[in-house]
């Protein structure tokens, strides 16, 4: 093959300038009519490649497929994934990306906000692109690195392969997904679309890293009832929900089982959200832990703090709901352990040093992995995410695209 012609930095600049924030608190789908903006851009773009079986469904997922210009007919169909949308937790409107070339490491001042900072200090990561080609926002918005890397790198490997028929390949089928960001990125997901055997997301950070294991995640609901009556003359019957609530919050642990005390594999469980009045209130919590048989056990000792909190608010009652979330990918992956090795070899064929890492947390291919897709993540080189801080190395996304291409040949020659 001669030297790669890369368009992923172009294609990621004019990504996350088109405003795809989700809304946890829509109950549309995709929540944001705004994702099927790049959904439509992408399958235009599709077309043009030259991909074939190339549809955007009434959800707003894209599907595309590159055919197999292999010999071999018995091949397995690899699928790309990544997500079109960006978190909630900062604007993705009026994004404006800079182009830092040949990073110094000296502070990247955003000129939108002065106030807005990044440094190798903050941001250890940044020492090793010093030479690199950043990109940042401008101060008042995330980047959008998460994940439209992801999709910039896919579409540049789109590009690669329909261009250079000497890179040898089974089919591969491109997947883009609407609402990753609020935990349904694969909730009207039509698998017989999808219609592959193995895939990878294209959702990982530093490059190098191959992760393949993730948390298992429940979501549970306390829900607290009090005994209302008027405050005048409340004495000896009055129990207020909303104390009682504070009173199992002040209860939790503050050095352990917590995010902000917590790494590795550790679980812990975390409050998300409080509403409440006197009569009735709700917290809802989240459950994380890799391995799952002890989500079960995390849940039993809040339902202790619970009760244990109960027995100071005689007459208070409360109740519990637990809805799973998601599964380690692990417990599929472990299965078919070449999916993973596969990935590792073809980075080190392109020349970069592996990172096998876990997620604390879950992708799109947590869930994939459990819908018979098995679903392991690559790095992209997003950094930062959900940041005003968010930043990617050009040159990171562009060793993705070279790590995609070796694997379509490994892929290639063994199955």
């Amino acid at each position: 093959m001669s030297e790669i012609i890369y368009s992923v930095q172009d294609r990621f600049i004019r990504y996350v300038q088109i405003d795809t924030e989700a809304d946890p608190v829509s109950t549309s789908y995709p929540s944001s009519a705004k994702q099927l903006d790049l959904a439509r851009i992408l399958k235009g773009e599709l077309e043009q490649l030259g991909l074939e079986e190339v549809e955007m469904d009434q959800w707003g997922y894209v599907f595309a497929s590159i055919p197999s210009n292999s010999e071999n007919s018995d091949l397995a169909t690899i699928c790309f994934c990544s997500h079109m949308d960006t978190a909630p937790d900062c604007s993705g409107k009026d994004v404006k990306p800079i182009v830092h070339r040949n990073y110094d490491g000296s502070p990247i001042i955003l000129p939108d906000d002065a106030n807005q900072v990044i440094t190798v200090e903050q941001h250890p990561y940044l020492k090793e692109k010093i030479g690199d080609d950043i990109i940042t926002a401008s101060g008042k918005t995330l980047l959008g690195a998460d994940d439209k890397a992801g999709v910039a790198i896919i579409m540049d490997l789109a590009q690669q392969l329909m261009s250079h028929p000497e890179i040898k390949h089974g089919k591969i089928r491109i997947l883009f997904t609407p609402d990753e960001e609020v935990g349904r990125g694969v909730e009207k997901l039509d698998m017989n679309k999808v219609n592959a055997d193995y895939g990878y997301t294209l959702d990982g950070g530093k490059l190098g890293d191959i992760e393949d294991e993730s948390f298992s995640a429940d979501a549970m609901k306390i829900t607290i009832e009090g005994i209302s009556a008027h405050p005048g003359y409340a004495k000896g019957k009055m129990v207020n929900a909303m104390k009682v609530a504070g009173e199992i919050l002040a209860s939790l642990p503050k050095h352990e089982w917590c995010p902000e005390n917590t790494s590795g594999r550790e679980g812990f469980v975390h409050p998300v959200s409080l509403k409440g009045e006197l009569e009735k209130a709700e917290i809802q919590f989240i459950v994380r832990d890799h391995d799952t048989l002890k989500l079960a056990e995390h849940e039993d000792r809040l339902r202790g703090i619970v009760q244990e909190t109960l027995q100071k608010f005689p007459g208070a009652k409360a109740s519990d709901e637990v809805t799973e979330q998601y599964r380690n990918m692990k417990e599929i992956l472990k299965e078919v352990p070449f999916v993973t090795e596969y990935a590792i070899q073809a980075m080190k064929n392109a020349g970069i040093t592996p990172r096998p890492a876990i997620i604390r947390g879950g992708t799109d291919g947590s869930k994939l992995s459990y819908m018979g897709l098995p679903c392991p993540n690559i790095f992209t080189g997003e950094m930062a995410i959900h940041s005003k801080h968010e930043y990617v190395s050009v040159q990171d996304m562009q060793k993705a695209v070279l790590t995609l291409i070796e694997l379509v040949q490994i892929w290639e020659k063994h199955h």
